[in-house]
C-alpha cells in the first residue's frame, strides 16, 4: 500500500511543520519539538521506499536509512511519551540519540551475512523500547486520571482518544516485533504486518492533532483568565476609588466636625458671656430681653454645631416647657398631646435645631396673628415618621391671602426647614375656623 504511506507521509510533514512551529513560538513547550522530530522521521521513512526507488538506490543504502530515521523517529517517539507524564531522564535521552548513530552503523560494519540478522535485532530492539514507553505512558495517565479529585469531561476525552491511539500503536508494535524476530517471512502475514505498521505514523498524527487543539484549548482558556483578571482588576480600581472617596469624605467630616466644635466654643464662651452680661446689668426690659432671646438661639445654633444626637423625648420635653410658657404668657390656652414615654428613637442635632425654629416660627404666628385663645399640639412617631399637629381656634388667615400662604407669617421658613429635613409641612387654614399646620419628618 505505497499511496497510503506516502499519503500519511505527507499528512505527517504537514503535522510536523505545524507542531514544530508551536515548539518554536513557546520555549516552554519544548515537549512538542519532539513530537514534531518524531513525525518529520516517520514521514521521511514512510516516503523512503519510493524515493530509494526513484533513485535506484541499492538495498543495503534503503535498509540503512530506514534503520537510522526509525532509530531517530524512536528517540523523538520516547522523549515525547516520557516528557508528558514527567518520566523523562537525562541518561534516557542519551542513550536514546546514540542509538540514532549506533544502528546504522554497526548495520554498515556488520559482517553481509550477519547484516540481516543485525537489522531484525534492531528492530525487535527500537519496537520493544517503544512498546515499554507507550505501556508507561497510559498507566500513568490512567493512574493520575483515577486520583484527580474533579477530572473534566475533556480531559476524561482527551485521554480516551490517546489511549486508543497508542492502544492500536502498541498492537502494531508488537505485531513488528514479532515480525522481526520471525526474520521477515514472505507470507499471507506480510500484508498484515504492511497494515499494521501504519497504526503507529496514525498514532504520531493523531497526537500531533491532539497537541495543536490542547493550545487552541489553552489559548482560549488563557483568554478567559485574561478576561476574569480584567475584570478583577477593574473591580479592584472600583473598589480603590470607593475606599479613597469615603477616606475623603470621612477625613472632610472630621475637618468639619472639628471646625463646627471650635465655632461653638467661640460662641458660646465670647458671645454667650456677653449676652449673658447683658441680660444681667441691662437696665432696659426690652434690651434685656432681647439679649435674653439672642441667648436662647446662641445655644440652640452651638448645640446644632455640636452635632450631638438628641433623645426625642428630651427634645418634646424642651419643645413643651417653651410652647406651653410662650402661649401661657399670650394668655393661650396650650393643650400638648405627646405620645407614648417608651418611644426609643433620636433626632440629630440638626433636626433638633430646625424642629425647634419650625415650633418657635408656628407659635409666635399664633400670637402675633391668630387671635386665638386655645391651641391644641399633638405629637406622635408613626411608621418610622415624627409628625406634629399645631391648631388654634383663631381667626384664620386673611382671605386677601388665600393662595399665597408662604408670603407672609413665616410659612415659607417653616416649609424650607422641613424640606432641609426630607419631611414637609403643610398649612391649612381658612377665615373662622383658625389655622393647622402638619410637619412630618422622617426618623
Amino acid at each position: 500500500m505505497p499511496w497510503i504511506q506516502t499519503l500519511l507521509a505527507g499528512m505527517a510533514l504537514m503535522m510536523s511543520a505545524s507542531t514544530g512551529l508551536i515548539a518554536y513560538g513557546h520555549a516552554a513547550d519544548r515537549n512538542t519539538g519532539y513530537l514534531s522530530a518524531a513525525l518529520l522521521a516517520g514521514a521521511l521513512w514512510g516516503v523512503l521506499p519510493t524515493f530509494a526507488a526513484y533513485l535506484a538506490l541499492p538495498p543495503a543504502t534503503q535498509a540503512l536509512l530506514a534503520l537510522a530515521l526509525l532509530a531517530a523517529a524512536t528517540w523523538a517517539s520516547v522523549q515525547y511519551l516520557l516528557h508528558q507524564i514527567a518520566a523523562s531522564r537525562t541518561w534516557i535521552g542519551r542513550v536514546l540519540r546514540l542509538q540514532v548513530l549506533a544502528a546504522p552503523l554497526s548495520l554498515l560494519l556488520a559482517p553481509p551475512a550477519l547484516a540481516n540478522g543485525a537489522q531484525r535485532a534492531w528492530y525487535a530492539l527500537l519496537s520493544l523500547e517503544l512498546l515499554l514507553a507507550i505501556v508507561r505512558h497510559l498507566s500513568v495517565r490512567r493512574r493520575r486520571h483515577k486520583a484527580s479529585a474533579n477530572p473534566t469531561a475533556l480531559q476524561a476525552r482527551e485521554l480516551g482518544i490517546a489511549s486508543g491511539l497508542l492502544g492500536a500503536a502498541a498492537a502494531s508494535l508488537i505485531l513488528t516485533l514479532a515480525y522481526s524476530l520471525s526474520g521477515f517471512p514472505s507470507d499471507p502475514l506480510s500484508a498484515l504486518f504492511s497494515f499494521m505498521t501504519l497504526c503507529l505514523p496514525l498514532a504520531l498524527l493523531g497526537h500531533g492533532l491532539l497537541a495543536t487543539l490542547a493550545l487552541a484549548q489553552a489559548r482560549k482558556t488563557a483568554e478567559a483568565q485574561q478576561d476574569q483578571l480584567e475584570q478583577a482588576m477593574i473591580e479592584r480600581v472600583a473598589e480603590v476609588e470607593r475606599s479613597f472617596g469615603e477616606m475623603a469624605e470621612q477625613k472632610l467630616e472630621q475637618v468639619t466636625e472639628r471646625e463646627r466644635k471650635r465655632i461653638a466654643a467661640d460662641l458660646h464662651d465670647d458671645l454667650g458671656a456677653k449676652l449673658l452680661t447683658i441680660v444681667h446689668t441691662s437696665e432696659s426690659d426690652r434690651i434685656s430681653t432681647l439679649a435674653r432671646e439672642a441667648l436662647e438661639e446662641m445655644r440652640l445654633s452651638v448645640r446644632g454645631l455640636t452635632g450631638k444626637p438628641v433623645q426625642l423625648l428630651d427634645a418634646l420635653g424642651d419643645w413643651r416647657a417653651e410652647v406651653v410658657s410662650r402661649l401661657g404668657q399670650a394668655n393661650i390656652l396650650a393643650e400638648w398631646k405627646s405620645p407614648a414615654e417608651d418611644i426609643v428613637h433620636t433626632l440629630p442635632a440638626r433636626a433638633y435645631v430646625q424642629t425647634t425654629r419650625i415650633f418657635r416660627e408656628a407659635v409666635s404666628n399664633i400670637i402675633k396673628h391668630s387671635g386665638g385663645t386655645h391651641c391644641t399640639i399633638s405629637c406622635n412617631v408613626q411608621d418610622g415618621d415624627f409628625m406634629v399637629v399645631i391648631q388654634d381656634n383663631g381667626q384664620g388667615i386673611p382671605a386677601e391671602l388665600d393662595g399665597r400662604l408662604d408670603r407672609g407669617h413665616g410659612m415659607a421658613s417653616m416649609k424650607s426647614r422641613a424640606k432641609q429635613m426630607h419631611g414637609q409641612c403643610l398649612v391649612e387654614s381658612g377665615p373662622g375656623w383658625g389655622t393647622v399646620i402638619r410637619l412630618t419628618i422622617p426618623l
